[in-house]
């Protein structure tokens, strides 16, 4: 058999995932070529490669899921092997086989591998026949709602209903009782369909206090196959990972081996080649259960390539030109304990968000795979994570406090991010003793929103302050303000009103109620003010968003203000409560439940948008009549649009 030798390598992905595959493909002394939407065509990925074939249109479905669009451009620009990233079309059977079938060398798992581990419910099949555990469910051909009924009043509850295609959470739900399974089944067959084409949905007891934890496999076409010990992902939101880390603080030598031989074995079952991640479910008795099989590379693995020292992407492409592995079993070394977050474009509740990056600043010492650089435009066309911050330290403690401080070195303004929640995550006690299972953010959550809430009132007033500057003359040593200026600024529901006074020599006085403060502000470099309040330094950085917001870094610390100086206060309406209901982002409405005239409830779900790939269901805010729905299913929506009004 002729051994393929890979000279110009095509990335079918897109920003942090094709810049960190173009990285080592580069090292190694490979041509590159990089495709984009149109959405991207200014993108990082695109300056980076050696040359880069334009694919049209913005969402995925028009240009990164488009098979004939991506073989156009391997045919066009020469290349002779395709690597699709991880995410869109990694995990697609059809998109390998028409890559060999068009003579080019596919980096990643045959077909077949893919076909009979990328559905859950034949992997599932294939692991019971190895002696892999698996947690008691359904996975049968008859996906009628009476079948899937009856088959989970078998199963019992709790449990969890899973579409058998794709992954990365979407088209999961948990089902507490049978009340509420007809709406979880409908709400994932529709999300499974929107992702990956297919709402063919499995059912499986549910373990309501595991741990997420994963085995890093990799296998040559010789047969041999070996496993990179496990990473912990359990720190998750809406089955969707935000911190891994490796090793797990609840596995030991003897369980890594026990789990990593499951794995291994699941993959040589399906004949497997290149790398691929097992995952599994950990509880708290130590017993473990296959929850599926990613057939392709993580966004994680660099924290197993932090521990290992290992480049597992040269591993694909060596592997993919018919190299053996290069470690036996025997030979994998692991060293101190690593951490990855993940960067999202969302806030402190996980809503999504998109905009335009103001001002961007990389940390100093830990290693950064993203995409972004002042200018950037996060849409709603693809999902919500930005980067993801890679740490390693000799103990776990260490690694904990390197990715803290890496954290508060990481700048991005112009739209919300999580970079403050996953700080604020690490520093939980919980989780620094080692015990944040997969429900950890939903017991916890609102603990971390109000420790931020309060660090955020702490730097109100130097925050204030860059409102007042950013506002003014733009020249922090010559305030034109010399008899005072009032400032009306909202922070979420606070109303901070409060007067500046220049006093003289760079000093400045600012009296918020009763209280008096003394404060000095100049100007640093890269925009930056220090500023002095009641003696205490912080530096803040600010940037005024399209909107009319501000957000403001004091420190490590952000959040965003409204300046109202300039308008009316709020009248007697408006202290009553908001009569509309606004999209809080961008996004497609895809379901309607309200009604006009309907009386709705707290709580109630009125609607259902779809942003950033994944469904976010909009629920009333207080009970009302509502007055009229301005939006239909289809029905594209930008931030703020007015999409129900409720009656007086």
């Amino acid at each position: 058999m002729r051994t393929p030798t890979i000279t110009r390598l095509l990335v079918a992905n897109r920003g942090e995932i094709a810049r960190r595959i173009l990285r080592t493909a580069h090292r190694l002394g490979m041509a590159t070529v990089a495709v984009y939407s149109d959405a991207d065509a200014g993108a990082p990925h695109v300056r980076e490669a050696g040359s880069a074939v334009a694919l049209g249109g913005n969402v995925s479905a028009d240009s990164y899921l488009r098979i004939d669009k991506l073989l156009a451009a391997a045919k066009a620009s020469g290349a002779d092997a395709v690597h699709p990233g991880y995410g869109f079309l990694s995990e697609n059977p059809d998109f390998a086989q028409a890559v060999l079938d068009a003579g080019l060398v596919w980096v990643g798992p045959p077909p077949a591998a893919i076909r009979a581990l990328g559905n859950k419910a034949a992997a599932k099949q294939l692991a019971l026949a190895r002696g892999v555990p698996c947690l008691p469910g359904y996975q049968g051909s008859d996906q009628a709602d009476a079948r899937l009924q009856r088959e989970a009043a078998s199963i019992g509850y709790p449990l969890m209903v899973k579409a058998t295609a794709g992954g990365g959470g979407r088209g999961m739900r948990l089902v507490t009782q049978a009340a509420g399974l007809q709406a979880a089944l409908d709400s994932a067959r529709s999300e499974a369909l929107s992702s990956f084409g297919s709402g063919e949905l499995l059912l499986e007891r549910a373990l309501l206090r595991p741990r997420h934890v994963e085995v890093q496999v990799f296998a040559d076409a010789r047969g041999h196959c070996i496993h990179l010990g496990e990473r912990d992902c359990s720190v998750q939101r809406r089955h969707q990972k935000l911190i891994e880390e490796s090793p797990s603080p609840a596995v030991s030598a003897e369980l890594r081996a026990r789990m990593g031989a499951c794995a291994v074995a699941l993959a040589q079952a399906a004949g497997y080649v290149g790398a691929g991640t097992v995952e599994f479910l950990l509880d708290e008795n130590g017993d473990f259960f296959l929850m599926e099989m990613n057939t392709r590379l993580q966004v994680e693995h660099p924290v197993t390539e932090a521990l290992t020292g290992l480049d597992l992407v040269e591993w694909q492409l060596r592997i993919a030109q018919g190299e053996s592995l290069p470690l036996r079993q025997d030979e994998v070394r692991f060293s101190g304990h690593a951490i990855e977050v993940r960067l999202c474009a969302e806030d402190e509740s996980f809503s999504p968000h998109t905009g335009r990056v103001l001002h961007f600043m990389a940390p100093a010492h830990a290693r950064f795979d993203h995409a972004l650089e002042a200018g950037a435009e996060v849409t709603p066309h693809y999902d919500a994570m930005l980067g993801k911050l890679i740490v390693h330290g000799a103990s776990r403690a260490e690694a904990i406090a390197k990715m803290i401080t890496a954290l508060a070195g990481t700048q991005v303004l112009g739209l919300p991010t999580n970079r403050a929640f996953l700080a604020a995550c690490l520093a939980h006690p919980v989780f620094r003793a080692g015990g944040a299972l997969i429900p950890f953010l939903a017991e916890q959550g609102d603990t971390i929103r109000q420790a931020l809430q309060a660090q955020q009132a702490q730097v109100l007033l130097p925050a204030a302050l860059a409102v007042h500057f950013g506002a003014g003359s733009g020249a922090a040593q010559a305030l034109p303000c010399p008899f005072g200026r009032s400032l009306r600024l909202v922070h979420g529901e606070q109303l901070l009103a409060l007067t500046v006074t220049e006093t003289g020599q760079g000093w400045l006085e600012i009296a918020a109620g009763a209280q008096r403060h003394t404060a000095s502000c100049v100007r640093g470099g890269s925009g930056r003010l220090v500023v002095t309040v009641d003696g205490l330094r912080s530096e803040v950085q600010a940037c005024r968003v399209a909107d009319g917001r501000w957000h403001v870094l004091v420190g490590a610390i952000e959040l965003w203000l409204k300046d109202e100086s300039f308008e009316p206060a709020a009248g007697p309406a408006a202290a009553g409560g908001a009569l509309e209901l606004r999209a809080p982002f961008n996004g497609r409405v895809i379901a309607v439940s309200a009604l006009a005239g309907a009386t709705v409830r707290r709580g109630d779900t009125l609607l259902v948008i779809e942003s950033m790939k994944l469904e976010h269901a909009v629920c009333a805010t207080r009970d009302a009549v509502l007055g009229a729905v301005e939006v239909e299913p289809g029905r594209q929506v930008a931030t703020g649009q007015v999409l129900l009004r409720f009656a007086a």
